[in-house]
């Protein structure tokens, strides 16, 4: 099954983070908390704007992003756990390499 999603609405693919630290401890399923970064596999056609026009969307099929903990709405297609986010809930876009890795500050 695909999702096609609309307006300014993007579909993401969470990336797994990993599950043992620096130092070599394993972190359980159960620990680990949902990553905040994803890849982009589907966008909408752009925001609707008041006058009938539709903005592109800034986001592209392919972008790695960041968003928040909260954002968005998990869905389950093909037993693949997808999120449904607006292009307002996206922080922005990781244009690093894919062996660099972002570390949250508490």
């Amino acid at each position: 099954m695909e999702i096609r999603p609309l307006y300014d609405r993007i579909i993401v693919k969470r990336i797994d983070q990993q599950r043992q630290t620096a130092s070599g401890i394993v972190i359980p399923d159960s620990a680990k908390e949902k990553p905040e970064q994803g890849d982009v596999i589907a966008v909408g056609t752009g925001r609707l704007l008041h006058d009938g026009a539709i903005r592109p969307l800034q986001v592209a099929k392919g972008d790695r992003v960041l968003f928040g903990k909260y954002a968005g709405q998990t869905v389950k297609v093909d037993d693949q756990e997808l999120l449904v986010l607006k292009e307002e809930d996206v922080l922005g876009i990781i244009e690093a390499s894919p062996s660099a890795s972002l570390k949250k500050v508490a």
